[in-house]
């Protein structure tokens, strides 16, 4: 029963967090310090579940069906419908597009092919799974999520030894690193998987009070697998690469890499899942496009972003996690604020 109430449900969300920001994570923290970095992680982890929490709360005490942006329109009026809309709905396809910037980088690692070949078919696989129901949703997350732990698991065995060799973890943080605000807050975002989660409960017909429970869960599990991560790529790396890849190639095996490589493609495509049915919800729910409308949209804009040159890693989730997440955060905020004045 636990699984069915505490854990299906926690690894939607989890499933969701842990994706391409992951693995811009051990080059920032090597770039700011890891003292600096855990700093920034705690912190934040504790700050996107106090959000997820609040998100939960609006979306339990609002009749109908929204996403996002329906939530901010009822809430917010029309300036809440604009600042959600380039917040929310526009960064999911900068996110979408992220993905198909990092799928080559770790299906070379088991795959024949070239960068646009491994690219193509990530994208043609995401585009064909994102039209599924939530319950399978929850079934399939949960089964990607034990691997991808059970593989961080394992890279941060074979790190550690190496790990306190390299690093000076005991450093005094820094309080305004910048640089890692950005990435950090991409990482840890998984808000779009709140309303999936919510559904979760509805449909199982499961009592609502283990809903916070899973939140919880589901909000701590990635803050956990990164630091492992992090831990596992920094030992095992000559040097840190920006997509935490290239740095390892000659330095350990083809098999560790890879499983390496696995790990990526399971992480991106279990995101790559509930965020491209989230847009394509808001699409058809709050903006009122077609059901065929929406799935066409959401298929093709990220590819056409990639095409126009959308190509960097770093910069393009720096971009996202500093000018999206702030608005976005900001947004739960006022729209929980709203909600429970009117209550």
């Amino acid at each position: 029963m636990l699984y069915k109430k505490y854990f299906l449900p926690a690894s939607i969300l989890a499933g969701v967090v842990i994706g391409a920001g992951m693995f811009s994570l051990p080059f920032v923290f090597q770039s700011v310090g890891v003292a600096t970095g855990l700093f920034y992680l705690g912190a934040f982890c504790l700050v996107f579940i106090a959000l997820y929490l609040m998100y939960a709360d609006v979306i339990l005490r609002t009749p109908g069906e929204h996403r996002f942006i329906g939530y901010a329109r009822i809430y917010l009026g029309k300036f809440g419908l604009i600042a959600a809309f380039f917040a929310n709905f526009l960064q999911l396809f900068f996110v979408l597009t992220i993905y198909l910037i990092l799928a080559p980088s770790f299906l070379k690692l088991f795959l024949p092919g070239n960068a646009i070949f491994h690219m193509a078919l990530f994208w043609l696989f995401g585009s064909a799974v994102i039209l599924i129901n939530t319950r399978r949703i929850a079934i399939a997350e949960f089964l990607i999520t034990a691997g991808m732990v059970g593989i961080i698991a394992l890279i941060g065995v074979l790190g550690f030894p190496d790990f306190f060799i390299k690093t000076a973890i005991w450093e005094v943080p820094r309080l305004f690193a910048i640089e890692a605000v950005g990435p950090i807050l991409f990482a840890l975002s998984g808000a779009l998987a709140i309303p999936e989660v919510v559904a979760y409960f509805r449909e199982t017909k499961i009592e609502r009070n283990s809903l916070r429970r899973a939140i919880v869960l589901g909000g701590v599990i990635p803050g956990i697998a990164y630091l492992i991560f992090v831990v596992g790529i920094i030992g095992l790396s000559g040097t840190v690469s920006e997509d935490s890849v290239s740095g390892l190639i000659g330095g350990v095996s083809n098999g560790v890499l890879a499983v390496i490589g696995m790990l990526g493609f399971l992480s991106l495509i279990s995101s790559y899942i509930v965020v491209g049915l989230s847009a394509r919800r808001i699409l058809n729910y709050d903006l009122k496009f077609s059901a065929v409308v929406s799935g066409i949209i959401v298929v093709v804009v990220p590819l056409v972003l990639y095409i126009a040159g959308f190509q960097n890693f770093i910069e393009a989730v720096t971009f996202v996690g500093s000018f999206f997440m702030p608005i976005e955060i900001l947004l739960i905020v006022l729209i929980w604020l709203r909600v429970r004045a009117l209550a």
